[in-house]
């Protein structure tokens, strides 16, 4: 049975076999793990796919600019650190029976993977630039991720690779 799940304006389809949830919904991390150590953040979607957890961060700037300040490989690498902390508290400490179950399965993985899911305009103008250049985005994820997932991942919808257990498709608002 497929699992879709929706981030901003996109849905994001898991093939049969994969266990995926939207961690940034668990009530263990709304509830109990988001102000530890005063604040943590977290990726959008956890998925289990055969011996490997995926944690994917979505990031849409086809409509709107960035605004943020903080340079986006460093807010994703800080969210996978903190997720990755997150899950192992889950593990051990999750009041929902089902996120624990999750927690777990993650923690039992031999590899982890990290993907930043990224839209941005198809036809940079002035108007709606590119909100990040990729390749420098890419770099910084490499230097601080090494530990966890030397060969990070920035794609978009039509940049899926076939060893993603998901496809992705625009939800019209």
């Amino acid at each position: 049975m497929t699992t879709t799940l929706t981030e901003q304006q996109l849905a994001f389809t898991f093939a049969d076999g994969v266990e995926a949830s939207q961690y940034d919904d668990w009530s263990f991390y709304r509830n109990q793990f988001i102000a530890v150590c005063g604040g943590t953040k977290a990726v959008d979607f956890v998925c289990l796919d055969e011996d490997q957890v995926w944690l994917i961060e979505v990031k849409d700037y086809r409509q709107h600019r960035r605004t943020k300040a903080i340079d986006l490989g460093d807010e994703v690498a800080d969210k996978v650190r903190d997720t990755l902390a997150g899950l192992v508290a889950a593990g051990c400490n999750a009041n929902d029976a089902e996120e624990q179950r999750l927690a777990g399965l993650a923690l039992r993985r031999s590899r982890l993977r990290v993907v930043l899911h990224l839209e941005q305009p198809l036809n940079p103008s002035r108007l709606f630039p590119l909100a990040v250049k990729p390749d420098t985005v890419l770099m910084k994820l490499k230097q601080r991720l090494k530990a966890v997932d030397p060969h990070p991942r920035i794609v978009d919808q039509q940049s899926l690779t076939a060893d993603m257990p998901w496809t992705v498709t625009g939800i019209a608002i």
